[in-house]
């Protein structure tokens, strides 16, 4: 992974999520995010799905907040927020993607999941990337490759690893919005 290509994410990422376009990351900047999913799905926020997908994404922002020194109240301007993504995801490996990512990933699949059987089937997954803005013809492609071991469904495991990966550069399918 080169360090420009990690940037370039992390600037796309920060992009999408200041929803306002004022060159800051609030709070309300990702429950926005989280509305436009369930609007995407039909869900009401405040259905136990809605309910948990709005605090994944409350969560993730408090998180990082507090760990750049800004309270869950405060603003992340683009140099701030890469450097806390840097430092509590980036350099936590594995274990800084479980603890900060993992938790907006479950729930967006507790979200997706409506047979309930705990993965994200095909048409599920379509679904989800239709409503964070991905194209339906690369939806295949992309539950391919995320699909490592070829079973048809997509694990909560399964996609931190995407998440993680296209961080990182290996992977091109962006799966946050």
């Amino acid at each position: 992974m080169t360090t420009a290509v990690k940037n370039e994410r992390l600037d796309k990422r920060f992009d999408k999520w200041d929803v306002d376009g004022n060159g800051t990351i609030e709070r309300a900047d990702l429950e926005n995010e989280a509305q436009r999913i369930l609007k995407a799905f039909g869900e009401a926020p405040t259905s136990p799905q809605g309910r948990a997908v709005v605090d994944a994404f409350r969560g993730l922002y408090e998180y990082l907040a507090e760990r750049a020194g800004v309270g869950a109240t405060g603003k992340l301007d683009r140099t701030r927020f890469q450097q806390i993504v840097e430092t509590e995801v980036f350099e936590g490996g594995d274990a800084g993607f479980g603890r900060v990512v993992r938790p907006t990933i479950q729930a967006i699949l507790n979200l997706c999941d409506t047979d309930g059987d705990g993965e994200i089937s095909r048409p599920e997954f379509t679904r989800w990337l239709n409503a964070i803005g991905v194209d339906r013809s690369q939806a295949d492609e992309a539950f391919r490759k995320i699909d490592t071991n070829g079973n048809g469904s997509l694990t909560v495991d399964e996609l931190v690893t995407a998440v993680k990966e296209f961080h990182f550069g290996t992977l091109d399918v962006e799966l946050l919005g």
